[in-house]
């Protein structure tokens, strides 16, 4: 299909489907017959003809771009940090500028509503990179009596990740970032003569950078460009999410509205740890208090399959639970997912059937999440396994 084509087919789709932006990076990867999908009302790249497996390798031993939909969300304002701390399940007031915290919101029932990182840039603006979900009308219904203000910075992001990410990051930024800037540090940074937010962070369980533009400030093709001939001394190549998404569950990454929604606590999810409930007052505080502390959701580990999606688990014969995610890991060389249990218990060790839809049957077992790296040594730099 010609490159004529495939515009008409974009317009085709733009007037069909208003409801999602385009990425401004999308020239530079665009292929005919590619797979694209749509997150957070934008559309991103998901299958451009690569080998998600290869892509995978250059991830664990060099680094690999990617063109992310993921939505910053400003929320600033005089009452910003009282209102944040009404909206969000962690400390807010501690957060320093220049740096990110994970942060969820709960429903009033104590279900996850949203997760993502809130990052602090000066003393009254935030920055909240929010996965799929609606946000912004859910910040808004909670913003009564507060004097905030809630906006779009029109920001896309960009992910450099992996073991050869700082030197890239260094040579776009002639030097200014260096191993000084830490895990969830941030800040501005001048890279090719453009000023943009950068973050040490990322959805893969590697080490690795995010660059957020500046709306119609950033002149995106000159930045792609530039990133791009940083990246090439090392390695770097561009890949989709298909290679991503292999590493971000290995590395026990959760997303929302797939691996869990408002149904599931964060208990449930196994993400207590990041429930800050000696604070005082936020959304969903009561009910967690009450709530079951039991995890629901584990990871599974099978030798000659890959869990899918809705697939069953069973003992049996009977359904214990459903498979939320699966991939291949090259790595571990097995098949590996999550599982949703239907009700909560200690099902680490055990050995369940999973059963696919066209009535194949195939031995797993329950395991802790992540399947490996725990500490998360990989992404704070003081551990790469050999690979």
């Amino acid at each position: 299909m010609s490159n004529s084509i495939h515009s008409a087919a974009r317009d085709t789709i733009m007037i069909s489907a208003q409801r999602f932006e385009a990425s401004p990076f999308e020239p530079y990867w665009a292929k005919p017959g590619m797979l694209m999908g749509v997150y957070a009302g934008r559309s991103y790249p998901i299958d451009l003809g690569d080998d998600p497996s290869k892509m995978y390798w250059i991830l664990r031993r060099q680094s690999v771009m990617y063109d992310v939909p993921e939505r910053p969300v400003e929320i600033s304002g005089p009452e910003v940090v009282p209102f944040l701390e009404k909206v969000f399940a962690r400390h807010i007031a501690t957060l320093k500028e220049g740096r990110g915290r994970y942060a969820i919101a709960c429903t009033p029932q104590g279900g996850v509503f949203m997760d993502g990182v809130l990052f602090r840039l000066s003393d009254n603006r935030f920055w909240y990179v929010q996965p799929d979900g609606a946000l912004v009308p859910w910040l808004i219904a909670h913003s009564g009596g507060f004097d905030v203000t809630i906006s779009d910075p029109k920001s896309r992001v960009l992910q450099i990740q992996g073991p050869t990410s700082p030197a890239v990051i260094a040579a776009a930024t002639e030097g200014a970032i260096t191993d000084a800037f830490k895990y969830f540090h941030a800040g501005f940074f001048d890279i090719g003569g453009q000023r943009l937010f950068v973050s040490r962070t990322g959805w893969t369980g590697e080490l690795g950078y995010e660059i957020y533009t500046q709306g119609e400030a950033t002149d995106c093709p000159r930045l792609w460009d530039h990133l791009i001939e940083a990246g090439k001394p090392h390695g770097m190549e561009f890949s989709t999410i298909s290679s991503m998404e292999i590493r971000r569950i290995e590395a026990g990454i959760l997303d929302n509205l797939t691996d869990f929604d408002w149904t599931m606590t964060p208990f449930g999810a196994g993400l207590g740890p990041f429930i800050d409930v000696d604070k005082l007052d936020f959304i969903g505080r009561e009910a967690l208090l009450a709530a079951d502390r039991r995890t629901v959701l584990f990871g599974l580990k099978c030798p000659n399959a890959i869990p899918r999606m809705d697939d069953i688990a069973a003992e049996n014969g009977v359904r214990l639970g459903r498979i939320t995610a699966g991939v291949w890991s090259p790595y571990l060389d097995c098949g590996i997912g999550y599982v949703r249990f239907d009700s909560a218990k200690d099902w680490v060790g055990q050995s369940l059937t999973l059963c696919a839809p066209d009535g194949g049957k195939h031995e797993c077992e329950v395991v802790s999440l992540p399947f490996y790296d725990s500490e998360k040594r990989i992404p704070r730099g003081l551990d790469h396994p050999q690979v």
